[in-house]
This record gives structure tokens, sequence and C-alpha cells, in this order.
């Protein structure tokens, strides 16, 4: 099969790689319809993380080709939609809505790597989730995007107890803060404002829901926020980048006693200050998004056309020309690519 891996900084390539085979009786071979490439991964693209010959992709839509015997909910012919973190949804972690951290679990990008033909899914029952039928072709962008950036930009927005009668302030304007704008509004948010400097996202953003851009950073940015909230502040924030920045802007943005949701991976060693974090008192709650516990719910949206998500792809282009889609997105003339297979 043809996949995509990194074998260095900037080198991406589309190889031959061995086709996957069933290994255990919980496993599930898909072949795949769709995929993309994540905001994360162009930190090895980057050089920010260590990357050598690593299998690329974790975000992932397509139909079941083989299962094992001990596969359950599943039949071969499925369309099914996949978490990118690997749980077996059974573990005490997993019932309490934390399938990211399942005691049996793992991470789909490096050890699967999902830009490919195919994919062996281990614990297919408690990481993949079978759509009604077959979808229609204008719905697999936004099944693919449940995969893991709208379940990561929802997460993001129930951490930070988005709902009725709260302002939402969105720090990052990248696919995953936008998908957050999108979950804000579907929780009910008040106000949503998003923090955006670039006119083509906060188009974007607008369409999602939010009500309010703030187009500045730091100092400025926080000042923003807090006049946009009588000086208090806003009751939830989202954090979607991951840098020293965005995290600090985040916490200051957040009033006393609000939630703030972080699911932007820190890189670049961020730390936050004891001191200001004491006297912020605000909820803190993020990492990686338990999309699992929310694909049954976002599939049941797109399917029904509630939402479109999908829109958040602004570049399509066939598996054989991935290295272009990163290139697109480092130099940010795409805020997300989707693969086709």
């Amino acid at each position: 099969m043809r996949g995509v891996v990194m074998y260095g900084p900037g080198d991406v390539r589309v190889v031959d790689r061995e086709d996957p085979k069933i290994i255990d009786p919980t496993d599930a071979l898909i072949a795949i319809t769709a995929t993309c490439i994540c905001g994360s991964d162009l930190w090895p693209y980057r050089g920010v993380e260590p990357v050598d010959h690593t299998l690329m992709g974790h975000e992932y839509v397509g139909v079941v080709e083989e299962i094992g015997d001990a596969v359950a909910t599943l039949k071969v012919g499925d369309f099914v939609v996949g978490s990118f973190c690997i749980s077996d949804n059974t573990c005490e972690i997993c019932r309490a809505g934390y399938q990211s951290r399942c005691v049996h679990g793992s991470f789909v990008a490096g050890a699967i790597g999902t830009q490919s033909e195919l994919a062996r899914i281990p614990y297919a029952d408690g990481t993949l989730v079978a759509t009604p039928g077959q979808p229609d072709q204008d719905l697999i962008p936004s099944l693919l995007a449940a995969s893991d950036v709208l379940g990561t930009g929802w997460f993001a927005a129930v951490a930070a107890a988005a709902g009725p009668g709260k302002t939402v302030a969105v720090v990052g304007d990248g696919a995953v803060g936008l998908m957050g704008v999108l979950a804000a509004k579907q929780l009910g948010a008040d106000r949503i404002i998003a923090m955006s400097r670039h006119a083509d996202r906060q188009v974007l953003a607008r369409e999602f829901g939010a009500t309010d851009i703030v187009d500045t950073r730091g100092d400025e940015g926080v000042t923003a926020i807090k006049d946009l909230t009588n000086g208090l502040g806003a009751h939830s924030v989202i954090e979607a980048v991951g840098s020293q920045e965005s995290m600090m802007q985040a916490i200051r943005s957040t009033r006393p006693g609000g939630h703030l949701g972080y699911v932007g991976v820190a890189h670049d060693g961020v730390t936050l200050p004891a001191d200001q974090l004491f006297f912020a008192e605000v909820h803190l709650l993020g990492g990686p998004a338990p999309v699992r516990r929310f694909l049954p719910d976002l599939i049941d949206r797109v399917w029904n056309r509630t939402i479109d998500p999908g829109r958040v792809f602004d570049l399509t282009l066939p598996l054989d020309q991935a290295a272009e889609g990163y290139k697109a997105m480092d130099e940010r003339r795409a805020v997300k690519t989707l693969l086709t297979v």
C-alpha cells in the first residue's frame, strides 16, 4: 500500500509500505477513504519535534475490510469514523469519559499512520464508530473532521464549560480553534470571541458562530477581551495553540472562577508561572481530547446536517501529493488539508 512517511524535517514522502494485517482478535482492518494533515503534524515538519522515518497521520474515515474474531460492534462493509487515540472503551478511565488515557490506549500517529491506503486499528470496538449507512460524498469531510479536529474543539469547549449565558473566548484560529467556535455555538454560548489575525479565518469563524473578532495578542489582546466583558474576562476560554504566549493569553483572558479548556499541544518549554496561576483562580482542564466520548453525538449531528465542520478543509489533494499539503499548511496557504485515497 501507499503511505506517508516523514523522513526528517520538511522531508515528506509517499512510499510503498507493507500492507497491515489482523494481528489481535480485537483488530479491524479498514480501507481509508479520506485522511488529512493535522496542525500537530507541522511540529516535526518544522523540526520542533524529533522525526525519523515516522509513519504519519491520525485522522481517518474508511470502510471495514476485515475484523478480528472478538470484534462485536462492527461488520465488514461498515463505514467508520475513528478516534486519533486507541481505546478499549471499557476500562475505568474510559468509562469516566477519558478514552484518550485508556489503560490499554495508544496513539494512532507514529505507530499506525493513517495517511495511507489501509490501516489496522486495535481495540476496534472501542475506537471506531460506524455511521448509520454509507455516507453521501459531501458528508465525508465533516465525518473526517470528527475524527480529531472537531472532537478536539468540542472537548475544549466542554472543558471550558461553554454554554447558555456564557461568553467564550477562543485563542487560536487554526482548525482546532475554529472547531472550538463551532462547538461553543452548538453548546449554546451567548457570545463567542474569536482571536484571529487572518481575514479568511475570521470569515470562517463568523460562519461557525463567532460574534466578535479580536485581532491583537499579548497585553492588547487581553485588554480587548476585558473591554468586551465589562472588565471581567470571559466565562469560558479555549486555548488551541500550545505556546507560552497562547497559554498566558488564555489564562489572563479568563475571569476569576471561569473555565479554561486547553488542547493546544505544548511545545518550546511552555511553563505556567505559579504565582499568576494561583491568583487567577480559574479552572483548568485539557490534554489529548477523548474524541471517542463525543463521536456518536458528533456523527449524528453531521449525519443530520446540523453542523458542517468539513468547511474547515480548504485544500483537497490526492494522497500522492501529501508533501504539497504539508507545505501549504506550513506556509499558511491552507488551514487544513484533506487527502483523498
